[in-house]
């Protein structure tokens, strides 16, 4: 049986993509697979293995200390194939293939134009430096691994053109874990929802304030990532019409999904953006209930493509209130546009279809 090793410094140890998706999957096709993550204890769930690091208290340590633990019991593991998530790993990578390794760096974000639009930690005066820096580092070791796998094919039209074997396995949803089918339309609740990391970026003001405009509540189920912008959040009329969940499991998701009438993804038009494949729109696709999403061109492709969801200006408050109100207003409709998000994904946006990719990838790899 072969040995298989994911490697993570930041993600937590059951991350949708990594644990959820990947390992498990890798599992399913009878390999043997460690997953090294920060952890309070090792553990076997899933018959996946998990090695515990100690979480790091500052993004410093982790820099200076865990990425070296991470080698460390990366060594330990002697396995076939290393597969790491984060680009703070990449001389970890370098090193493993420094010793006949075969290597897989998966890239689950365009960190350098993440680092220009979203890095709050890190001065504008300094972003473009450091964004060009890492984008060399990146450019550079990629052609030293065995394979580069990427969350969307933007990202891995970006590595082929510097040569790299890279390979999109899109982060799709898994067809059965966010879909309860015995809700009908008249259990929802008169309610829209958001699901996932919480700040201005993602359209927080936006929905606040859009909502306080219709009858309707809006849940938010996810973290705050600035405590200052739910400050601010709280202080505007809107907040009246929210439900504030906090973070919530998978079981959760599902069930405010499926106690929802449309879930928003309206973030804003920052360079990051533009090219992502947010999972969040496709999960609302997956629990079939319609998609209110921002009218960015590859975005709009999609859901108008399958009539599951409307977009919209997501600078325009008034704009994201219609479309809520009239999805509210609209049932039949609003229905009709659930059910062709959910075949959608039943047909193409789905992880099992992903899978399969993963598992051809390693297949070569090995042969």
């Amino acid at each position: 049986m072969n040995k298989i090793c994911h490697l993570t410094s930041v993600h937590t140890p059951f991350d949708t993509r990594i644990f959820r998706k990947e390992c498990v999957s890798l599992t399913n096709a009878d390999y043997k697979v460690t997953l090294i993550v920060s952890n309070t204890q090792d553990d076997v769930v899933e018959n996946i293995n998990i090695r515990s690091l100690t979480k790091p208290k500052t993004r410093s340590e982790r820099i200076t200390k865990t990425i070296w633990k991470v080698l460390e019991y990366a060594i330990d593991e002697n396995a076939d194939i290393y597969h790491f998530h984060d680009p703070e790993l990449i001389p970890i990578g370098l090193i493993l293939k420094g010793r006949g390794k075969k290597v897989i760096y998966d890239v689950h974000e365009d960190v350098p134009r993440q680092i220009l639009s979203s890095k709050n930690y890190i001065p504008n005066f300094f972003r473009r430096l450091v964004s060009g820096t890492v984008e060399k580092i990146e450019n550079f070791a990629v052609k030293y691994f065995d394979a580069v796998v990427t969350a969307t094919p933007y990202i891995r039209d970006r590595f082929l053109k510097i040569g790299c074997n890279a390979i999109d396995i899109n982060n799709y949803p898994i067809l059965d874990e966010l879909y309860i089918a015995k809700t009908t339309w008249e259990q929802k609740e008169k309610a829209v929802c958001y699901v996932g990391g919480i700040w201005d970026k993602r359209g927080l003001f936006e929905m606040v304030e859009a909502i306080g405009k219709t009858n309707v509540s809006l849940i938010l189920a996810g973290k705050f990532a600035y405590s200052e912008q739910r400050d601010k959040a709280l202080t505007m009329p809107g907040w009246n019409n929210i439900q504030e969940l906090g973070y919530l499991n998978r079981e959760g998701v599902a069930q405010t999904l499926a106690n929802s009438m449309a879930g928003l993804v309206v973030l804003h038009p920052i360079i990051n953006y533009l090219y992502a494949l947010p999972v969040k729109m496709f999960e609302y696709m997956c629990a079939g209930i319609p998609v209110i999403a921002s009218n960015i061109p590859l975005w709009k492709e999609i859901i108008e493509g399958n009539q599951c969801g409307i977009c919209v200006d997501p600078m325009n408050y008034e704009a994201i209130a219609k479309a809520i109100q009239w999805i509210v207003d609209n049932p039949d409709e609003a229905k009709r546009m659930g059910e062709n998000g959910r075949k959608a994904v039943e047909e193409k946006y789905n992880w099992e279809n992903e899978a399969k990719k993963l598992r051809a990838l390693y297949k070569e790899l090995l042969s």
